[in-house]
């Protein structure tokens, strides 16, 4: 009996170590991590063991190169909206000034026009000024011969009011073309001064300068008589300002205002003078 208990004794304190051991966790001697639990690869690391945290180092990097970029484009859409506003002011210079053409046109077609007693053709009253004649000059070298027909006052009246009423309708391009013909048909006629003046309006008001500028000219050179000389030239005034002959305008106005005392067109050449 004794002998058994000494076996079983000896038996026991065999195997104590082993149960020692199964109580204290596995680690993997080439990781230094234990499996209890924990994830593998812990985290920053790759499949492989690498580190992986470079990523998380290089998003400031993209973050700033995308602020760049959204502030570059800013930048584009400032200069673009002003150059926009730049060309919204001159559009909105070019329609005033097309309505200001426009009402003048309306105010001068409602004062009348009522034709010189005098025939328009006559040379008295002294030659054009340098300024004046000098503008037309090479309109009217370039101006087409005119077939003048025996004059027929009647006749001339027709052809001269249905011109001014395409004015009325604001049909200007059929205007510019009725006046010229008639121009052309009836140089001598008592309406031809008025005719020219008029035609000079219709060019203004269709934005074509150079021609209203040989028109406006064209009155003082070949109607020096005609009372729309005063008006004429004042307009040819303002026709070289808008076209920049600024050295032009300053001696236009001080014809108007020396040979036509007394006249709306030398009222207006004055007021011009003193913001010159």
């Amino acid at each position: 009996m004794r002998t058994c208990r000494r076996a079983l004794t000896v038996l026991a304190l065999s195997f104590a170590p082993l149960a020692v051991w199964a109580a204290v966790p596995v680690t993997d001697s080439n990781s230094g991590y234990n499996n209890s639990g924990s994830s593998y690869p812990p985290a920053g690391y790759g499949t492989n063991g690498a580190y992986a945290g470079g990523a998380a180092t290089s998003a400031p990097s993209a973050q700033g190169e995308l602020f760049n970029q959204l502030q570059r484009m800013q930048d584009q859409l400032a200069q673009q909206q002003g150059a926009i506003e730049v060309l919204q002011n001159q559009v909105n210079q070019l329609k005033q000034e097309g309505l200001e053409r426009y009402q003048d046109l309306d105010r001068r077609i409602g004062a009348g026009v009522a034709p010189a007693a005098t025939p328009d053709n006559s040379s008295a009253g002294g030659a054009p000024s340098a300024a004046a004649g000098g503008a037309a000059a090479g309109a009217a070298a370039a101006a087409p011969a005119a077939s003048s027909e025996p004059g027929d006052p009647a006749k001339e009246k027709l052809y001269y009011d249905a011109a001014f009423d395409l004015i009325k309708a604001k049909d200007f391009d059929k205007a510019s073309q009725a006046f010229t013909a008639f121009l052309r048909k009836y140089p001598n006629s008592q309406y031809a001064g008025n005719a020219q003046y008029w035609l000079g309006e219709v060019n203004l008001a269709k934005g074509d300068l150079q021609a209203a500028g040989q028109a406006f000219a064209k009155v003082s050179q070949l109607y020096p008589k005609h009372a729309k000389v005063p008006d004429s030239l004042y307009k040819l005034a303002d026709v070289e300002r808008r076209l920049g002959h600024t050295d032009k305008v300053k001696g236009i106005l001080q014809q108007v205002v020396a040979q036509y005392p007394g006249t709306s067109a030398a009222q207006l050449a004055q007021r011009d003078l003193q913001r010159l």
